[in-house]
């Protein structure tokens, strides 16, 4: 399901990239789908990507040179070994050239078949029609609305869930 995108690499982030993913998370366009508040700074995405995290998964789109987006997946512990929290993220610049695409299958195929996760969750603003689409594509079910999810740009928004299920 993986686009062809000339140039694109998906790769394990890592700490060289730390400047990039700051840029990156600071982006109004991306941060608009996150949780992330403005002026993210170097030293916190450092401390991310330098904290040890058993059973998570992190990526990177690089094109051009250029991160052009991320994605990763946190394993959650004990009776829920089975399941991960996902997020995914789209450099504004690079939005609908199939980067997203490229890095959920990047990140769907490591999960099946070397993480041995059965469900993957995540949650979406449910004005973000596009990143929906995107999930629904890849096998993604909504699972219910969560009002008032989260304080963005002065108001509170709606969110859904939405899970991906193999048993």
């Amino acid at each position: 399901m993986s686009p062809i995108i000339p140039g694109l690499q998906i790769r394990a982030a890592r700490l060289d990239d730390c400047e990039s993913l700051t840029a990156l998370s600071n982006l109004p366009g991306y941060r608009a789908g996150t949780l992330r508040l403005p002026y993210q700074t170097v030293e916190e995405t450092r401390k991310w990507l330098e904290a040890e995290r058993k059973g998570s998964l992190d990526l990177v789109a690089v094109l051009d040179g250029q991160i052009a987006g991320s994605a990763g997946f946190n394993r959650y512990k004990g009776r829920r070994s089975h399941a991960a929290g996902i997020g995914l993220g789209v450099h504004d610049d690079f939005q609908g050239r199939g980067v997203g695409t490229a890095l959920l299958a990047a990140l769907l195929d490591a999960a099946d078949n070397w993480h041995a996760i059965k469900r993957l969750e995540l949650t979406v603003f449910t004005d973000n029609t596009r990143a929906i689409r995107l999930y629904q594509r890849f096998g993604f079910e909504a699972e219910g609305v969560q009002r008032a999810f989260a304080f963005r740009a002065g108001h509170y928004v709606d969110a859904l869930g939405m899970a991906r299920v193999r048993l």
